[in-house]
């Protein structure tokens, strides 16, 4: 008997024997690796490099421990030749390096303009010298090979879609212990990429997509009305009607738990302004920068619920460049069509202008006969209260802080100032913007309905939905 740990010559007699009548073939560890074996380890090295030492040299320069020119050096002599041609790239890996090459090339872009006299004028030098691969592809040419790569019609330079919805992990929404909504993202690490490496800089990505997540619910359980397959007093239109309310006040209240948080478990303001979106710098003169501007969820429910704001369409369209195909496609759509308020009157019969003069006794009569308008006002009143709690974020992290400095006489940031979003909303365009959502198309209602909301309890009589009141929770899962 032979033992495991037993040399058997008998056994090795044998197989000596045995390798004799066979021809030789070269041993595994002889055979000439697979092409996409040696690109996995290429690009699992170069990821080491930038998911580490990217953040580690960003903080050396922004210390003043090392200088700005360094980072550009590095990833021109350490990371960009070892970067293997677009064809070598899956889908999936190349919305992963869109991630990490849009925070590589939006650090090297704020280096060079920071450091750079004209520098915010001539954006596009930042990347002077950088070549990428055997080949020598220039940085941004490269980039924009591997954005058309991953199959989503990408913006050429880093943008909302690959710094937030793919670069955090994937996210559960659920409502009362339901699964309602999936938001994946391209890494299955458990990993948050940055700029410096930070916890703020994590919680805040976390925190944009976490609403994103809760929105794509909200979407997903409205969109069907969108296209006329269900009466919107129908009773299936109002479960979800509800279901939306009721998500929406669960984005309400990441926005407010976040904003009480300490400064430890959110992200300061200071670091939040001259650090955090000191990053989002052009590529080019005239590009978009991620912003969350960009955030299409938000987009689509605008159009599905209305906005009465003069230009706000035209607007949107100016921002599709940096969106994802899909994303432009779905607008579109959602453009072309009556929001779902106005669905509502229509199939009730109601005259939106009649609705605006009517006064309470009518209202009430109106209600009386149509009871499902109370469900659809809670829910535009939940938009806009969502709208008016993420409108208080920007005012305590960005239009506040500032406000103060320039009282103080400080003054405002020389490459991406603080008195606007990096899009150009500045607060007096948010503050319309939260009017608009507030003054819907139901907003007559209210003068029947009283002091109700969103989230207080129903008029007695009006019919509520029995899991409103159930908690909203938004999970990293992957």
């Amino acid at each position: 008997m032979c033992f495991p740990l037993i040399p058997c010559p008998i056994r090795r007699v044998a197989v000596a024997r045995s390798l004799r009548k066979r021809p030789h073939r070269p041993t595994e560890r002889a055979r000439k690796p697979r092409p996409e074996v040696v690109t996995g380890l290429v690009l699992q090295q170069a990821g080491e490099w930038t998911d580490d030492e990217l953040p580690r040299l960003n903080q050396a320069i922004l210390s003043g421990d090392a200088p700005p020119a360094l980072l550009a050096e590095r990833v021109r002599d350490e990371l960009l030749p070892r970067l293997p041609a677009i064809d070598r790239f899956s889908a999936v890996r190349a919305r992963q390096w869109v991630v990490r090459l849009g925070l590589v090339g939006a650090s090297i872009g704020r280096h060079y303009q920071e450091w750079t006299p004209s520098g915010k004028q001539t954006p596009e030098r930042a990347f002077d010298g950088l070549a990428v691969g055997a080949e020598g592809v220039p940085f941004r040419d490269y980039f924009a090979a591997l954005a058309d790569r991953t199959g989503t019609g990408h913006y050429g330079r880093d943008s909302y879609a690959s710094l937030v919805r793919w670069n955090v992990g994937s996210l559960e929404v659920r409502l009362g212990g339901e699964l309602l909504a999936v938001l994946p993202g391209v890494f299955d690490d458990g990993r948050i990429r940055s700029y410096t490496g930070t916890p703020g800089e994590e919680h805040f990505f976390l925190l944009v997509k976490q609403g994103e997540a809760i929105e794509l619910a909200v979407n997903d359980v409205l969109e069907p009305l969108a296209g006329g397959r269900l009466a919107p007093a129908g009773e299936d239109a109002l479960a979800r009607v509800r279901t939306a309310a009721a998500l929406l006040g669960g984005l309400r209240r990441l926005f407010l738990d976040f904003a009480a948080l300490p400064p430890g478990q959110s992200m300061p303001a200071d670091q939040f302004m001259d650090v955090f979106r000191q990053f989002a710098v052009h590529w080019t003169d005239g590009d978009i920068p991620p912003s969350g501007a960009l955030d299409a969820e938000a987009l689509k429910r605008d159009f599905l619920l209305g906005i009465a704001l003069p230009g706000y369409a035209e607007g949107v369209r100016r921002l599709f460049p940096a969106l994802l195909a899909a994303e432009r496609s779905a607008l579109e759509t959602l453009m072309a069509q009556p929001a779902l308020p106005q669905r509502l009157l229509t199939s009730l019969g109601v005259d939106a202008a009649a609705l605006r003069t009517a006064d309470p006794a009518d209202l009430r009569g109106l209600l009386g006969r149509h009871p499902a308008l109370a469900d659809w006002f809670r829910l535009l009143t939940a938009h806009a209260r969502a709208s008016g709690a993420h409108l208080m974020l920007s005012k305590k992290f960005l239009f506040k802080p500032q406000r103060r400095r320039d009282a103080a006489g400080l003054g405002d940031r020389p490459l991406v100032s603080n008195r606007a979003g990096t899009t150009g909303m500045n607060e007096n365009f948010l503050e319309r913007l939260t009017r608009a959502r507030q003054e819907h198309l139901l907003a007559p209602l209210r003068a029947a309905l009283g002091g109700e909301t969103a989230e207080k309890e129903p008029a007695a009589g009006v019919r509520s939905h029995p899991g409103a009141a159930a908690p909203v929770s938004v999970a990293l899962v992957g």
